[in-house]
Protein backbone atom coordinates (compact mmCIF):
# COMPACT_ATOMS: atom_id res chain seq x y z
CA UNK A 1 0.00 0.00 0.00
CA UNK A 2 0.73 3.54 -1.15
CA UNK A 3 0.79 6.33 1.84
CA UNK A 4 0.23 9.69 1.03
CA UNK A 5 0.35 13.24 2.46
CA UNK A 6 1.00 16.50 0.92
CA UNK A 7 4.34 17.28 3.04
CA UNK A 8 6.78 14.23 4.46
CA UNK A 9 8.89 15.56 6.67
CA UNK A 10 11.89 13.01 7.74
CA UNK A 11 13.27 13.53 11.39
CA UNK A 12 10.83 14.55 14.70
CA UNK A 13 13.79 15.86 16.62
CA UNK A 14 13.52 19.81 17.48
CA UNK A 15 13.81 20.76 13.27
CA UNK A 16 11.08 18.38 12.50
CA UNK A 17 8.70 19.32 15.31
CA UNK A 18 8.92 22.84 14.88
CA UNK A 19 7.90 22.02 10.96
CA UNK A 20 5.39 20.67 11.25
CA UNK A 21 4.26 23.29 14.00
CA UNK A 22 4.87 25.70 11.62
CA UNK A 23 2.52 23.46 9.18
CA UNK A 24 -0.21 24.22 11.42
CA UNK A 25 0.26 27.33 12.42
CA UNK A 26 0.23 29.26 9.29
CA UNK A 27 -2.90 27.34 8.37
CA UNK A 28 -1.11 26.19 4.97
CA UNK A 29 -3.94 23.52 4.28
CA UNK A 30 -1.40 20.76 3.71
CA UNK A 31 -1.45 17.21 5.43
CA UNK A 32 1.83 15.94 6.35
CA UNK A 33 3.34 13.06 8.70
CA UNK A 34 6.90 12.65 10.25
CA UNK A 35 9.16 9.49 9.47
CA UNK A 36 11.02 8.85 12.85
CA UNK A 37 13.69 6.28 12.78
CA UNK A 38 13.53 6.07 16.55
CA UNK A 39 10.83 5.37 19.12
CA UNK A 40 10.93 8.52 21.00
CA UNK A 41 10.82 12.23 19.78
CA UNK A 42 13.68 14.52 20.52
CA UNK A 43 16.65 13.50 17.72
CA UNK A 44 19.62 14.53 19.54
CA UNK A 45 18.65 14.92 22.57
CA UNK A 46 17.00 11.58 23.00
CA UNK A 47 20.15 10.55 21.48
CA UNK A 48 22.55 11.29 23.90
CA UNK A 49 22.70 10.27 27.16
CA UNK A 50 25.65 10.49 29.02
CA UNK A 51 26.23 12.00 32.42
CA UNK A 52 25.24 16.22 32.19
CA UNK A 53 24.20 16.38 28.64
CA UNK A 54 22.90 20.08 28.25
CA UNK A 55 22.71 22.49 25.17
CA UNK A 56 25.26 24.83 24.19
CA UNK A 57 23.44 27.34 23.08
CA UNK A 58 20.77 29.67 25.35
CA UNK A 59 17.44 28.12 25.80
CA UNK A 60 15.74 31.66 24.96
CA UNK A 61 17.01 30.96 21.39
CA UNK A 62 17.34 27.47 21.81
CA UNK A 63 13.60 27.28 22.33
CA UNK A 64 11.00 28.08 19.40
CA UNK A 65 10.27 31.32 18.49
CA UNK A 66 6.70 30.71 19.10
CA UNK A 67 6.62 28.71 22.27
CA UNK A 68 8.37 30.06 25.22
CA UNK A 69 10.75 27.97 27.12
CA UNK A 70 9.53 28.20 30.88
CA UNK A 71 11.98 28.46 33.85
CA UNK A 72 15.35 30.50 34.21
CA UNK A 73 17.15 27.67 33.28
CA UNK A 74 20.55 29.74 30.80
CA UNK A 75 21.09 25.96 29.52
CA UNK A 76 18.95 22.97 29.57
CA UNK A 77 19.71 19.48 30.42
CA UNK A 78 18.75 17.04 27.90
CA UNK A 79 15.97 15.89 29.62
CA UNK A 80 14.31 19.31 30.05
CA UNK A 81 14.86 20.09 26.04
CA UNK A 82 13.05 16.57 25.27
CA UNK A 83 10.01 17.55 27.35
CA UNK A 84 9.92 21.27 25.68
CA UNK A 85 9.86 19.47 22.06
CA UNK A 86 7.28 16.56 23.44
CA UNK A 87 5.23 19.02 24.61
CA UNK A 88 5.24 21.48 22.06
CA UNK A 89 4.45 18.32 19.42
CA UNK A 90 1.29 17.36 21.94
CA UNK A 91 -0.04 21.37 21.79
CA UNK A 92 0.40 21.54 17.98
CA UNK A 93 -1.78 18.28 17.73
CA UNK A 94 1.60 17.01 15.59
CA UNK A 95 2.36 13.71 17.80
CA UNK A 96 -0.21 11.38 15.96
CA UNK A 97 1.20 12.33 12.62
CA UNK A 98 4.74 10.59 13.43
CA UNK A 99 5.60 6.85 12.19
CA UNK A 100 8.16 5.69 14.31
CA UNK A 101 10.65 3.10 13.95
CA UNK A 102 10.67 4.36 9.81
CA UNK A 103 14.21 5.05 8.69
CA UNK A 104 14.11 6.87 4.97
CA UNK A 105 16.68 5.09 2.92
CA UNK A 106 15.37 6.70 -0.86
CA UNK A 107 13.83 9.70 -1.93
CA UNK A 108 13.37 10.25 -5.86
CA UNK A 109 11.03 13.14 -7.23
CA UNK A 110 9.62 12.26 -10.41
CA UNK A 111 9.20 15.74 -12.75
CA UNK A 112 6.07 14.06 -14.35
CA UNK A 113 3.46 13.94 -11.68
CA UNK A 114 5.41 16.15 -9.30
CA UNK A 115 5.22 13.53 -6.51
CA UNK A 116 8.36 12.43 -4.18
CA UNK A 117 8.52 8.50 -3.46
CA UNK A 118 9.98 7.75 -0.36
CA UNK A 119 11.37 4.43 0.64
CA UNK A 120 11.36 3.77 4.57
CA UNK A 121 12.44 0.86 6.00
CA UNK A 122 10.73 -0.59 9.09
CA UNK A 123 13.69 -1.85 11.22
CA UNK A 124 12.19 -3.94 13.49
CA UNK A 125 10.77 -5.84 10.93
CA UNK A 126 12.59 -5.17 7.84
CA UNK A 127 9.79 -4.25 5.59
CA UNK A 128 10.05 -1.69 3.45
CA UNK A 129 7.43 0.86 3.13
CA UNK A 130 6.37 3.45 -0.12
CA UNK A 131 5.35 6.75 0.86
CA UNK A 132 4.55 9.83 -1.79
CA UNK A 133 4.15 13.02 -0.76
CA UNK A 134 3.99 16.66 -2.85
CA UNK A 135 6.80 17.80 -0.78
CA UNK A 136 9.71 16.56 1.27
CA UNK A 137 11.97 18.17 3.99
CA UNK A 138 15.22 16.72 5.09
CA UNK A 139 14.66 17.60 9.05
CA UNK A 140 18.09 14.67 10.44
CA UNK A 141 20.25 17.69 11.23
CA UNK A 142 23.42 16.46 9.72
CA UNK A 143 25.63 13.68 11.72
CA UNK A 144 25.60 9.94 11.68
CA UNK A 145 23.44 8.70 14.53
CA UNK A 146 25.24 5.37 14.09
CA UNK A 147 28.95 6.18 14.54
CA UNK A 148 30.31 8.75 16.31
CA UNK A 149 33.95 10.14 14.85
CA UNK A 150 36.06 7.69 16.80
CA UNK A 151 39.79 7.36 15.48
CA UNK A 152 41.96 4.30 16.12
CA UNK A 153 44.75 4.84 19.14
CA UNK A 154 47.95 2.88 19.39
CA UNK A 155 47.85 0.26 21.58
CA UNK A 156 44.55 0.31 22.83
CA UNK A 157 43.61 -3.02 22.73
CA UNK A 158 46.56 -3.87 25.33
CA UNK A 159 44.22 -1.53 27.43
CA UNK A 160 42.78 -3.65 30.50
CA UNK A 161 39.87 -0.63 30.96
CA UNK A 162 36.42 0.25 29.08
CA UNK A 163 36.35 2.75 26.16
CA UNK A 164 33.01 4.39 25.76
CA UNK A 165 31.92 6.76 23.25
CA UNK A 166 29.57 9.51 24.44
CA UNK A 167 27.76 9.01 21.49
CA UNK A 168 26.78 5.51 22.77
CA UNK A 169 26.73 5.94 26.28
CA UNK A 170 25.68 2.75 28.39
CA UNK A 171 23.43 3.35 30.69
CA UNK A 172 24.81 0.96 33.00
CA UNK A 173 28.60 2.41 33.04
CA UNK A 174 29.38 2.08 36.80
CA UNK A 175 32.23 4.79 36.85
CA UNK A 176 32.13 5.78 40.97
CA UNK A 177 35.30 5.62 42.48
CA UNK A 178 37.16 4.69 39.28
CA UNK A 179 39.82 6.80 37.33
CA UNK A 180 38.23 8.51 34.18
CA UNK A 181 40.53 10.25 31.37
CA UNK A 182 37.96 12.01 28.94
CA UNK A 183 39.54 12.62 25.66
CA UNK A 184 38.35 15.79 23.78
CA UNK A 185 38.64 19.73 24.62
CA UNK A 186 34.84 20.00 23.04
CA UNK A 187 31.54 21.10 23.95
CA UNK A 188 31.12 17.49 24.87
CA UNK A 189 34.29 17.05 26.99
CA UNK A 190 33.50 20.24 29.01
CA UNK A 191 30.36 18.83 29.69
CA UNK A 192 31.46 15.39 31.00
CA UNK A 193 34.11 16.55 33.25
CA UNK A 194 32.19 18.67 35.67
CA UNK A 195 29.14 16.08 35.42
CA UNK A 196 31.31 12.70 36.22
CA UNK A 197 33.67 14.64 38.53
CA UNK A 198 31.57 14.09 42.00
CA UNK A 199 31.17 10.14 41.53
CA UNK A 200 34.85 9.59 39.93
CA UNK A 201 37.80 8.91 42.21
CA UNK A 202 39.63 11.06 39.54
CA UNK A 203 39.02 12.72 36.12
CA UNK A 204 41.49 13.84 33.58
CA UNK A 205 40.59 15.59 30.56
CA UNK A 206 43.60 14.69 27.57
CA UNK A 207 43.39 17.78 24.91
CA UNK A 208 45.34 17.42 21.53
CA UNK A 209 44.61 21.28 21.52
CA UNK A 210 42.51 24.06 23.43
CA UNK A 211 39.46 25.47 23.07
CA UNK A 212 37.59 28.70 23.90
CA UNK A 213 35.38 28.37 26.76
CA UNK A 214 33.09 31.40 27.99
CA UNK A 215 31.47 31.02 31.02
CA UNK A 216 26.95 31.71 30.76
CA UNK A 217 25.01 32.06 35.00
CA UNK A 218 23.53 29.17 35.10
CA UNK A 219 20.12 30.84 36.12
CA UNK A 220 19.46 33.91 33.87
CA UNK A 221 19.39 36.85 36.05
CA UNK A 222 16.69 39.25 34.13
CA UNK A 223 14.49 36.18 33.54
CA UNK A 224 14.18 35.83 37.59
CA UNK A 225 13.41 39.47 37.89
CA UNK A 226 10.97 39.73 35.41
CA UNK A 227 9.20 37.01 36.35
CA UNK A 228 9.39 38.27 40.47
CA UNK A 229 7.21 41.29 38.81
CA UNK A 230 5.14 39.14 37.16
CA UNK A 231 5.61 40.11 33.89
CA UNK A 232 3.74 38.02 31.45
CA UNK A 233 5.51 35.22 30.18
CA UNK A 234 5.07 34.98 26.75
CA UNK A 235 6.55 39.14 27.03
CA UNK A 236 9.31 38.30 29.09
CA UNK A 237 10.51 35.28 26.61
CA UNK A 238 10.04 37.73 23.52
CA UNK A 239 12.48 40.57 25.71
CA UNK A 240 15.12 38.08 26.07
CA UNK A 241 15.06 35.92 23.33
CA UNK A 242 15.54 39.75 21.66
CA UNK A 243 18.29 40.32 23.97
CA UNK A 244 20.36 37.41 23.87
CA UNK A 245 20.16 37.26 19.98
CA UNK A 246 21.81 40.73 19.77
CA UNK A 247 24.31 39.28 22.31
CA UNK A 248 25.12 35.91 20.09
CA UNK A 249 25.47 37.90 16.89
CA UNK A 250 27.91 40.89 18.86
CA UNK A 251 29.79 38.17 20.40
CA UNK A 252 30.31 36.56 17.32
CA UNK A 253 31.09 40.25 15.04
CA UNK A 254 33.74 41.07 18.00
CA UNK A 255 35.28 37.96 17.57
CA UNK A 256 35.44 37.92 13.82
CA UNK A 257 36.65 41.91 13.71
CA UNK A 258 38.11 42.36 16.96
CA UNK A 259 39.62 38.70 17.23
CA UNK A 260 42.68 40.42 19.93
CA UNK A 261 40.60 41.87 21.86
CA UNK A 262 37.67 38.87 22.21
CA UNK A 263 40.89 36.64 22.90
CA UNK A 264 42.46 38.75 25.79
CA UNK A 265 38.12 39.32 27.18
CA UNK A 266 37.75 35.57 26.96
CA UNK A 267 41.33 34.67 28.79
CA UNK A 268 41.31 37.22 31.83
CA UNK A 269 37.42 35.50 32.43
CA UNK A 270 39.26 32.50 32.55
CA UNK A 271 42.04 33.51 34.47
CA UNK A 272 39.61 34.68 36.95
CA UNK A 273 38.13 31.20 37.85
CA UNK A 274 40.86 28.72 37.80
CA UNK A 275 43.67 31.23 39.52
CA UNK A 276 47.25 30.84 39.56
CA UNK A 277 47.70 27.28 39.80
CA UNK A 278 46.47 26.02 36.25
CA UNK A 279 48.45 27.03 33.36
CA UNK A 280 46.67 28.78 31.26
CA UNK A 281 48.24 27.49 28.21
CA UNK A 282 45.15 24.70 28.29
CA UNK A 283 43.29 27.47 27.51
CA UNK A 284 45.11 29.15 24.79
CA UNK A 285 44.20 27.81 21.41
CA UNK A 286 46.46 28.82 18.46
CA UNK A 287 43.42 29.82 16.18
CA UNK A 288 40.86 33.17 16.50
CA UNK A 289 37.74 32.71 18.33
CA UNK A 290 34.75 31.76 16.12
CA UNK A 291 37.48 29.75 13.96
CA UNK A 292 35.56 26.95 15.70
CA UNK A 293 32.68 26.95 17.94
CA UNK A 294 32.87 28.77 21.01
CA UNK A 295 31.64 26.39 24.09
CA UNK A 296 29.87 27.73 26.96
CA UNK A 297 29.24 26.39 30.53
CA UNK A 298 27.41 26.87 33.27
CA UNK A 299 28.68 29.00 36.39
CA UNK A 300 31.96 27.84 35.23
CA UNK A 301 31.47 24.41 36.65
CA UNK A 302 34.33 22.97 34.29
CA UNK A 303 36.70 25.44 35.94
CA UNK A 304 35.73 24.67 39.79
CA UNK A 305 36.49 20.83 39.65
CA UNK A 306 40.01 21.93 38.35
CA UNK A 307 40.33 24.48 40.60
CA UNK A 308 39.70 22.17 43.15
CA UNK A 309 41.84 19.31 42.27
CA UNK A 310 38.54 16.67 41.29
CA UNK A 311 39.71 16.88 37.92
CA UNK A 312 42.71 18.28 35.96
CA UNK A 313 43.73 18.79 32.54
CA UNK A 314 46.62 17.68 30.28
CA UNK A 315 47.03 19.00 26.71
CA UNK A 316 49.16 16.66 25.11
CA UNK A 317 48.57 14.14 22.37
CA UNK A 318 48.54 10.35 22.43
CA UNK A 319 51.52 8.08 21.56
CA UNK A 320 49.96 4.70 22.73
CA UNK A 321 47.38 3.49 25.29
CA UNK A 322 49.03 0.96 27.94
CA UNK A 323 47.18 -1.19 29.94
CA UNK A 324 46.55 1.09 32.69
CA UNK A 325 45.72 4.00 30.29
CA UNK A 326 47.29 6.14 28.40
CA UNK A 327 50.75 7.31 27.51
CA UNK A 328 51.10 10.89 26.23
CA UNK A 329 53.72 11.70 23.23
CA UNK A 330 55.87 13.45 25.79
CA UNK A 331 56.25 10.57 28.12
CA UNK A 332 53.46 10.85 30.81
CA UNK A 333 51.45 7.75 31.78
CA UNK A 334 47.83 8.91 32.90
CA UNK A 335 45.96 5.96 35.08
CA UNK A 336 42.30 5.09 33.65
CA UNK A 337 39.98 2.55 34.54
CA UNK A 338 37.60 4.18 32.18
CA UNK A 339 38.56 6.15 29.12
CA UNK A 340 35.73 8.43 26.94
CA UNK A 341 36.40 9.13 23.59
CA UNK A 342 34.57 12.59 23.25
CA UNK A 343 36.40 12.93 20.07
CA UNK A 344 33.18 14.18 18.02
CA UNK A 345 30.91 13.59 15.06
CA UNK A 346 30.77 11.98 11.82
CA UNK A 347 28.90 13.93 8.84
CA UNK A 348 26.03 12.52 7.26
CA UNK A 349 23.14 14.27 5.48
CA UNK A 350 19.64 13.10 5.00
CA UNK A 351 19.80 10.51 7.08
CA UNK A 352 21.78 8.32 4.79
CA UNK A 353 19.30 8.31 2.39
CA UNK A 354 19.81 8.67 -1.37
CA UNK A 355 18.11 11.41 -2.92
CA UNK A 356 17.57 10.88 -6.95
CA UNK A 357 15.44 13.47 -9.05
CA UNK A 358 13.81 11.86 -12.73
CA UNK A 359 16.45 9.22 -11.43
CA UNK A 360 19.38 10.85 -11.54
CA UNK A 361 21.25 10.60 -7.65
CA UNK A 362 21.74 14.02 -6.58
CA UNK A 363 25.80 14.47 -5.78
CA UNK A 364 25.07 16.76 -2.66
CA UNK A 365 28.67 18.67 -3.01
CA UNK A 366 27.93 19.96 -6.56
CA UNK A 367 24.79 21.93 -5.07
CA UNK A 368 24.70 24.98 -3.91
CA UNK A 369 21.71 26.54 -1.35
CA UNK A 370 19.02 28.93 -2.32
CA UNK A 371 18.60 31.01 1.00
CA UNK A 372 19.97 28.22 3.03
CA UNK A 373 17.48 26.19 2.69
CA UNK A 374 16.69 24.70 -0.85
CA UNK A 375 19.06 22.82 -2.91
CA UNK A 376 19.67 23.51 -6.06
CA UNK A 377 17.78 21.14 -9.05
CA UNK A 378 15.86 19.66 -6.06
CA UNK A 379 12.02 20.73 -6.81
CA UNK A 380 9.77 20.33 -3.76
CA UNK A 381 12.18 19.92 -1.13
CA UNK A 382 14.06 21.74 1.61
CA UNK A 383 16.57 20.60 4.06
CA UNK A 384 16.68 22.60 7.36
CA UNK A 385 20.01 23.18 8.78
CA UNK A 386 20.62 25.56 12.05
CA UNK A 387 23.26 28.04 12.86
CA UNK A 388 26.63 27.27 13.25
CA UNK A 389 27.51 30.46 14.92
CA UNK A 390 23.95 30.78 16.56
CA UNK A 391 21.40 28.74 18.02
CA UNK A 392 20.04 25.90 15.65
CA UNK A 393 16.93 26.67 16.63
CA UNK A 394 17.03 30.21 15.10
CA UNK A 395 17.49 29.31 11.67
CA UNK A 396 15.26 25.85 11.79
CA UNK A 397 12.58 28.40 12.74
CA UNK A 398 13.34 30.53 10.12
CA UNK A 399 13.56 27.99 7.56
CA UNK A 400 9.98 25.98 8.54
CA UNK A 401 7.99 29.94 8.03
CA UNK A 402 10.00 30.57 4.94
CA UNK A 403 8.70 26.67 3.50
CA UNK A 404 4.72 27.79 4.76
CA UNK A 405 5.32 31.32 2.79
CA UNK A 406 6.17 29.27 -0.36
CA UNK A 407 3.48 26.56 0.06
CA UNK A 408 0.89 29.44 0.47
CA UNK A 409 2.29 31.19 -2.56
CA UNK A 410 1.63 28.11 -4.24
CA UNK A 411 -1.89 27.24 -3.50
CA UNK A 412 -3.07 30.56 -4.04
CA UNK A 413 -1.80 30.59 -7.43
CA UNK A 414 -2.17 26.78 -8.49
CA UNK A 415 1.61 26.01 -8.83
CA UNK A 416 2.10 22.42 -8.34
CA UNK A 417 6.22 22.34 -7.94
CA UNK A 418 9.07 24.53 -7.54
CA UNK A 419 12.92 24.56 -7.67
CA UNK A 420 15.56 27.23 -7.63
CA UNK A 421 18.54 26.19 -10.36
CA UNK A 422 22.24 27.48 -9.63
CA UNK A 423 24.35 28.12 -12.44
CA UNK A 424 27.98 26.67 -12.04
CA UNK A 425 28.89 30.48 -11.27
CA UNK A 426 26.77 30.51 -8.16
CA UNK A 427 28.55 27.70 -6.92
CA UNK A 428 32.29 28.46 -4.53
CA UNK A 429 34.73 25.81 -3.44
CA UNK A 430 34.13 25.68 0.20
CA UNK A 431 30.92 23.63 1.81
CA UNK A 432 28.65 25.48 3.51
CA UNK A 433 30.29 25.22 6.59
CA UNK A 434 33.76 24.49 6.10
CA UNK A 435 34.56 27.92 4.95
CA UNK A 436 33.39 29.43 8.34
CA UNK A 437 34.79 27.27 10.70
CA UNK A 438 37.89 25.00 10.54
CA UNK A 439 36.25 22.38 13.50
CA UNK A 440 37.32 18.64 12.73
CA UNK A 441 33.94 17.18 12.10
CA UNK A 442 33.36 19.77 9.53
CA UNK A 443 36.41 19.31 7.70
CA UNK A 444 35.82 15.93 7.58
CA UNK A 445 32.81 16.33 6.09
CA UNK A 446 33.34 18.78 2.98
CA UNK A 447 32.27 16.29 0.37
CA UNK A 448 29.57 15.72 1.61
CA UNK A 449 27.69 18.77 1.93
CA UNK A 450 26.35 21.75 -0.67
CA UNK A 451 28.70 24.30 -1.68
CA UNK A 452 28.67 27.85 -0.19
CA UNK A 453 27.40 30.11 -3.15
CA UNK A 454 29.64 33.07 -4.65
CA UNK A 455 26.57 35.51 -4.06
CA UNK A 456 23.46 36.90 -3.85
CA UNK A 457 20.82 34.42 -1.99
CA UNK A 458 23.07 31.37 -2.94
CA UNK A 459 25.12 32.16 -0.18
CA UNK A 460 24.66 31.04 3.21
CA UNK A 461 25.08 34.00 5.41
CA UNK A 462 24.88 32.79 9.16
CA UNK A 463 22.92 35.96 10.36
CA UNK A 464 19.91 35.99 12.11
CA UNK A 465 18.93 39.46 11.33
CA UNK A 466 19.89 39.29 7.58
CA UNK A 467 18.08 35.50 7.39
CA UNK A 468 14.70 36.98 8.99
CA UNK A 469 14.89 39.80 6.32
CA UNK A 470 15.80 37.10 3.36
CA UNK A 471 13.17 34.51 4.35
CA UNK A 472 10.44 36.58 5.70
CA UNK A 473 10.36 39.82 4.14
CA UNK A 474 11.81 39.52 0.55
CA UNK A 475 9.40 38.47 -2.58
CA UNK A 476 8.76 35.01 -2.89
CA UNK A 477 8.77 34.79 -6.37
CA UNK A 478 12.26 36.76 -7.16
CA UNK A 479 12.65 35.10 -10.33
CA UNK A 480 15.55 32.58 -8.98
CA UNK A 481 12.83 30.24 -7.13
CA UNK A 482 11.01 29.07 -10.17
CA UNK A 483 7.31 27.54 -9.84
CA UNK A 484 5.29 25.22 -12.17
CA UNK A 485 1.42 24.29 -12.69
CA UNK A 486 0.23 21.09 -13.01
CA UNK A 487 1.74 18.87 -15.35
CA UNK A 488 -0.74 16.01 -14.58
CA UNK A 489 -3.01 14.40 -12.78
CA UNK A 490 -1.72 11.94 -10.12
CA UNK A 491 -4.49 10.32 -7.77
CA UNK A 492 -3.84 8.68 -5.03
CA UNK A 493 -5.71 7.68 -1.73
CA UNK A 494 -6.44 10.89 0.38
CA UNK A 495 -4.58 11.25 3.78
CA UNK A 496 -7.37 10.71 6.09
CA UNK A 497 -6.74 7.27 4.88
CA UNK A 498 -3.33 6.44 5.16
CA UNK A 499 -3.33 3.23 8.00
CA UNK A 500 -1.04 1.66 10.22
CA UNK A 501 -0.07 4.72 11.96
CA UNK A 502 2.31 4.12 15.08
CA UNK A 503 2.89 6.00 17.52
CA UNK A 504 4.69 5.54 21.33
Amino acid sequence: MIRHVDVLIIGAGISGIGVACHLVREKTGRSFAILERRYAIGGTWDLFRYPGIRSDSDMLTFGYGFRPWNGTKVLSDGAGIREYVEDTAREYGVTDHIMFGRKGIRAEFDSATALWTVEALVEDTGITETWTARFLVGATGYYDYDRGFRPNFPGENNFRGQIVHPQHWPQDLDYEGKKVVVIGSGATAITLVPAMADKAAHITMLQRSPTYIQTLPAEDPVARVLGKARVPHKLAYRLGRTRNIALQRASFELSRRFPTVAKILIRSQIKLQVGNKIDMRHFTPDYNPWDQRLCVIPDGDLFEVLRTGRADIVTDTIATFTPAGIRTSSGRDIDADIVVTATGLNIQVAGGADILVDGTKVDLATTALYKGVVISGVPNHIIVLGYTNASWTLKADLAAEYFCRVLNTMRDNNHTSFSARAQISDIGEHSVMGESLTSGYIQRGDSMMPRQGTHGPWQVINSYYRDRTRLLKEDITDGILTFDRPVSEFRIRPADQVADRRSR
